[in-house]
Order: structure tokens, then sequence, then C-alpha cells
């Protein structure tokens, strides 16, 4: 038996210039984007990740591949030793995402232009981790639910501005009813309201919250707890007051006074709707005041007694 030579098959490279590894080293940043993209994360989510990974970046000095466990431990020991958990855990987590990414795609030929082999600098004895405390969160009973639509249709037939604080309850009293977000219903245009579908109608919840960071998730919302009462008169005695045109295409359930350029109708915002919802409730539900309410199938006879005046 006798000894051989055993080389790399594989040719071989000269040593690369710097330039060439910072071309490299954009080219790599920008994969990832598109393969997070690819994932189907939203872009705020894939911008928030690359604003964590320039930070480290630019406190390093070298490309990530560089970063060592115990330069993690100077960066998340020391310099972000008292932010906040959720910057120290989310800049951990980019920062784990983007080595995994870099372990799958890039890990052959980063050895061959630096010699070196991609490990993650983050483990088990350094990886940031939120203190997650747990929180016990009670919903007002159905009967001080009750409380609160009954104080507030009282307060409509004397307020100053009868058309937003109509509309500013119906949409507390759809969320109520219906479980929706407040930013859900915001969202709604007036052709999401689909009477032909089911026993009392459906909305078309286009921008439902999504799990998991991937952006929105439609669904079908039933309009029960007499939800479709409610919406019905919205719709027929209230919407016109906003002077809409409801032939315009993506023309807003729950629009403002403003108008945009073209003259259109514009959509409220939703810091008018919780912003209403907190004084609301701390009118006519005062014990829940300075709380965060979160109102459940709290279903009640629609206002229809109420007219405009």
């Amino acid at each position: 038996m006798a000894l051989a030579v055993v080389r790399d098959l594989r040719e071989y490279r000269a040593p690369v210039s710097e330039e060439e590894l910072a071309e490299f080293e954009t080219d790599v940043l920008s994969g990832f984007v598109l393969a997070r993209a690819s994932a189907g994360l939203v872009d705020s989510t894939i911008r928030n990740d690359t604003n964590h990974l320039e930070l480290i970046r630019d406190w390093f000095g070298r490309p990530l591949w560089e970063m060592e466990p115990a330069d993690a431990d100077v960066y998340f020991g020391k310099v972000l030793r008292d932010a906040i958990p959720s910057t120290r855990t989310g800049r951990a987590g980019a920062l784990t995402v983007f080595f995994q990414f870099l372990e799958l795609r890039h890990k052959v030929e980063l050895h061959n232009l630096t010699g070196r082999v991609v490990e993650c600098p983050l483990d088990e004895m350094n990886r940031p981790r939120a203190a997650v405390e747990p929180q016990l969160r009670i919903p007002p009973s159905e009967a001080e639910i009750e409380e609160l639509f009954a104080g507030w249709r009282e307060e409509l037939v004397t307020c100053r501005k009868f058309g937003p604080a109509a509309r500013n309850y119906a949409v507390a009293r759809l969320a109520a009813d219906v479980g929706l977000r407040i930013n859900e219903a915001r969202m709604l245009d007036l052709d999401d309201v689909r009477w032909e579908l089911g026993w009392f109608g459906k909305l078309n919840v286009r921008h439902g919250k999504g799990s998991r960071r991937r952006g929105p998730k439609p669904r079908l919302v039933p309009l029960i707890n007499g939800a479709d009462r409610n919406l019905r008169w919205f719709i027929e005695d209230l919407w016109g007051h906003f002077d809409a045109d409801h032939t315009r295409s993506g023309a807003p359930l729950f629009p403002s006074e403003r108008k945009n350029r073209d003259g259109s109708g514009s959509r409220a915002t939703a810091d008018v709707f919780r912003r209403s919802l907190t004084e609301a409730a701390a009118q006519h539900l005062p014990t829940w005041a300075g709380s965060s309410l979160r109102t459940r199938c709290g279903a009640s006879a629609p206002p229809s007694s109420i007219s405009p005046v």
C-alpha cells in the first residue's frame, strides 16, 4: 500500500481583492433580500431586517461572515446592553436568519474566497432572549359592552357633528359584533360588503392581519350578532353624509370628511376610530378608562332610532 497526495480537484482561485469582496458582499445582501421576498415576507419586514444588518455591519466594520461568537458577545453584551428587549431580539433574529442564508447559499463559495467556514456567531449561550411576562387580558363583560354602546348612542343625539360621530360608533359596533380589528375595518371598501353571501351577508376583509409577518391575510367575515342591521343603517342613512361617490371603484366604507387630490372621498384613519373609542369608554364605561378596551361579541339592538340632527 502506498500513500498518495490528495489535492482539491476544484480550480485554484487566486486571492481576491477588497473591491471584489465588497462587490460580493453587496451581491449576497441583494440575494438575501430577494430570497426573503420569495418566501412571502412583506417589504416592511425585509426592510427592518436589512436595517438591523446594516447597523451591525457599521459597528463591526467588516463583512458579517467574519463575525465570531466573541464579537457577538461584545455587541449584544455591551453595545446593546441597555437597549430595549425588542431591539436586541430583533437584531439577533435578523443576524441569525442572515447566517442561515449564508450557510445554505454561499458556504462553499465563501470558503473558496476567504478560507472561512461560515458559522453563526450566536448560539445557545449568547443569543438574546426577550423576557416575556404572561399577560392576562380579561375582556369587558357583555353587560359592560351594552352599557358602553347604549351611552354612546344617546350621545349621538346631541353631538356637534353627527356624521363623523355616528361613523365612529358604527366602526366600534362592527368590531364588537364580528371581531374585526380597527385597521381591518378602516380598510374596508363599500364593495367589500357582500349582502348576497350567507344568511346575513359577509365582509370581504382584504387587509386581515397575517401570521408570521407574512402580510395581509384576506378572509370572509359573516355579519352576525346584528352587525348586518347596524351596517345597513350606516350605509343607507349615513354614508351619503360624507359626499362620497358610491360608483367609484375603491370607495371606502368608512370615509373621511377630507378629500383626496382628485376630489374623491378619502379614507378615515385608524387613529380617529381608536381615539373615539377611548373617549367613549372614558365617558360611558369609566372603569375601563385608560385601559386597552378589547370588545368581543356584544350584540345589541341597532341604533335605528337615531336620526340626524
